[in-house]
């Protein structure tokens, strides 16, 4: 699995890994019993610090989407994708919220807003379709 870690964003590292874990569950990136990565192992490719990753780790133990295997690390939940697609949802709810708000404070009407959000569905629907990634 591959992380992209803002270091100088505003989101904290560890919650930008519980994030991104949480996304490539509910996108079928990570499956149930799949292992992920060591505390150690990710620490060292991400060059963060281990505490970073354990707090990561800690958090996704506690909302049921990752779990010990005594002695061979951690793996994703079976049932974790029913929570991850929840939690994937309302990130995006939360984005969209935001969106609207900006763009209306700015002075975008409701039909200018729906323009602009079926043009940009379109054009997204049309790259997934040709199997472009989603961020092109």
């Amino acid at each position: 699995m591959y992380f992209s870690i803002d270091t100088d964003g505003a989101v904290p590292i560890y919650e930008q890994i519980v994030r991104q874990v949480k996304l490539a569950v509910a996108d079928g990136i990570l499956v149930g019993g799949q292992r992920v990565p060591s505390v150690r192992q990710l620490a060292s490719q991400l060059a963060i610090n281990s505490n970073t990753i354990a707090r990561a780790y800690q958090e996704l133990q506690a909302d049921h989407v990752l779990e010990p295997l005594r002695g061979r690390g951690m793996i994703v939940r079976r049932d974790a994708i029913n929570r991850c697609t929840k939690a994937r949802n309302a990130l995006v709810a939360d984005g969209v919220r935001r969106a609207l708000a900006d763009a209306l404070a700015g002075g975008m009407t409701a039909d200018e807003l729906r323009e602009v959000f079926e043009m940009e569905l379109q054009r997204q629907s049309s790259l997934i379709g040709n199997g472009k990634s989603r961020e092109a």
